[in-house]
């Protein structure tokens, strides 16, 4: 398996349509890269949920899946499943919401995702993130909509178990749902560590990087 390392992270922008996406979709990594760089600046930003108990859901879930990081959360009120409908306020949006931020890393939903309100987002998250890395997480649910991933995490299994643990801690509006459950969650996690050949791991997608070598020396060669 080929590893690719990133630089430094100290800035990251989360980018979801609804409470709840961002911590199924990159809650280990954002688990395991807040531990590993403490007083990461987080910047998230929901199209959908805002004024609702699920905004008060992803406020108090963030907290607690960016460890000593500092969040800072926008959660809107454009309705649930209408977001194409409401194209012009969503661009808008993450317009705003870019000029806020210069993340080292951008995550956000897949362009190959079933559900509307996701697959707008997708669209739209490179038209304002141009010039960044732009990780495109999967969120599990109902549609057989899975990806088929370009870029793997690995995950230790203390992660996998507080990201279900928090999941259910934090999201009691979804836990009527047949799917968000602790065998799900933990399912797909072990198939993608499967293809990494890692214990667990999460899967994203990535449309377009750059790669740059390291010589002898440790210094980076360019193109």
């Amino acid at each position: 398996m080929i590893r690719l390392l990133a630089g430094e992270v100290d800035e990251i922008a989360c980018v979801a349509a609804h409470c709840d996406d961002i911590a199924i979709g990159v809650g280990g990594t954002l688990l395991s890269l807040c531990r590993a760089r403490r007083g990461v600046r987080v910047h998230a930003l929901v199209l959908c949920g805002g004024d609702t108990e699920r905004a008060e859901e992803e406020r108090n879930a963030l907290g607690d899946f960016c460890p000593d990081a500092t969040v800072e959360l926008t959660v809107l009120d454009i309705p649930d499943g209408r977001v194409p409908a409401h194209w012009e306020r969503a661009k808008r949006a993450l317009g705003n919401f870019r000029r806020t931020c210069e993340p080292d890393v951008v995550f956000s939903t897949q362009r190959e995702d079933a559900h509307q309100d996701h697959r707008v987002l997708a669209e739209l998250t490179p038209t304002e993130f141009r010039d960044h890395l732009i990780l495109g997480y999967e969120i599990l649910k109902w549609e057989t909509d899975t990806p088929r991933p370009t870029l793997l995490h690995p995950l230790p299994a203390d992660v996998v178990d507080q990201k279900s643990v928090l999941l259910h801690k934090h999201y009691p509006s979804q836990v009527g749902h047949d799917w968000f459950d602790d065998e799900a969650f933990r399912g797909l996690a072990r198939l993608r560590g499967v293809q990494c050949r890692s214990r667990y791991a999460e899967a994203f997608v990535v449309e377009k990087a750059v790669i740059g070598f390291a010589d002898r020396t440790g210094g980076r060669v360019t193109a």
